[in-house]
């Protein structure tokens, strides 16, 4: 399996640092891994083909995403990233604490730590640190990292499960891990579109978008990795375009085109406009654009310590549920 590129950066602030926007608390050492223009070799064992358990073909979304970090104007794809980034930055803020060390799992451009510092990510008076590293194979020691958060990166890893217990391992005990990726119903606009244009022109149709995990597979990914005081929740953010073309034109310039194994190659031209014209006629609002719809899974979850809360043992309540039809009885007694 080839690896994607992952860049961290650490930031080392004399004593609390003051941020305007992000981190929750505050955040002193910030590694961040982003899918780069670096290459990274992938580990030993590592397997690079096809398979039940490799949907993606790694080596193809690193020369997607580095293609589209060489385009003159990279930046006008990222609207979507900055905007989930801040969402992220927005949960780390409701942690009350200071987080030491942290780490930017596919940081990409640093759309998280833009929300950290009052400068941008890249000079930034944090200080950082970065590195090319593997989703599955982080190359840090055991609870190093208070914080790990992660935007719009791991719905591209073959093995989640082992990326999250990755991530669970560098955690320290107390640690918590807050991040976000793409749900099932994400481009489903797009997806029928391009089944319907193509059953009709070509008798069959083959995937054009790459699967994402269910929402309700979430929450047991997490628990199996070890995490507990799960949080799940879903957003969807819609975007409109002018056009379908425009859609897939805005998905290479983030490099997130389809990169499964068994993807068609390429589309006829009477297909695409086929697709085109179905997607308008279908999904099309009143001013002549057309959505695209990015459905948001956002999770938190936190490494076991013995100082968090536990739940009390079963049969251990002294009132029953069955007492708080009496409550407004026993309010209204009390007043008197």
């Amino acid at each position: 399996m080839g690896a994607v590129a992952v860049g961290a950066r650490v930031l080392r602030g004399s004593g609390r640092p003051v941020l305007r926007v992000g981190w929750g608390g505050g955040c002193r050492r910030l590694w961040m891994l982003s899918g780069g223009s670096a290459a990274a070799s992938p580990p030993a064992g590592a397997s690079s083909g096809a398979g039940a358990l490799s949907p993606f073909d790694r080596r193809l979304k690193r020369k997607q995403k580095n293609w589209a970090a060489l385009q003159a104007e990279p930046a006008k794809c990222d609207y979507l990233r900055e905007e989930v980034g801040g969402r992220i930055a927005d949960r780390v803020f409701d942690i009350l604490r200071t987080f030491p060390l942290a780490l930017d799992l596919g940081s990409g451009r640093g759309y998280i730590a833009q929300h950290l510092t009052k400068k941008n990510a890249v000079e930034s008076e944090i200080p950082t640190i970065s590195v090319v590293a593997d989703e599955e194979f982080l190359p840090f020691k055991e609870d190093t990292f208070d914080l790990v958060v992660s935007s719009l990166s791991l719905h591209w890893v073959n093995d989640l499960p082992k990326a999250f217990k990755e991530i669970h391992r560098v955690l320290k005990p107390d640690g918590v891990f807050i991040g976000a990726m793409f749900g099932g119903d994400t481009l489903y606009e797009l997806r029928c579109s391009l089944q319907l244009a193509e059953l009709e022109r070509e008798g069959g149709f083959s995937p054009h978008v790459s699967p994402f995990t269910a929402v309700s597979d979430l929450g047991h990914l997490l628990s199996r990795a070890g995490f507990n005081t799960l949080t799940v929740d879903t957003d969807e953010i819609q975007v409109n375009y002018p056009g379908l073309f425009e859609v897939m034109e805005d998905l290479q310039g983030m490099g997130e085109s389809n990169c499964s194994w068994n993807r068609k190659p390429l589309l006829h031209r009477d297909t695409m406009l086929a697709a085109a014209a179905i997607y308008r006629e279908m999904y099309g609002n009143s001013d002549g654009s057309v959505p695209a719809t990015f459905q948001i899974y956002y999770m938190i979850g936190w490494k076991f310590h013995e100082s968090q809360a536990r739940p009390a043992q079963r049969g251990s309540a002294t009132v029953s549920f069955g007492d708080l039809a009496k409550i407004d009885g026993l309010l209204s007694r009390g007043k008197k």
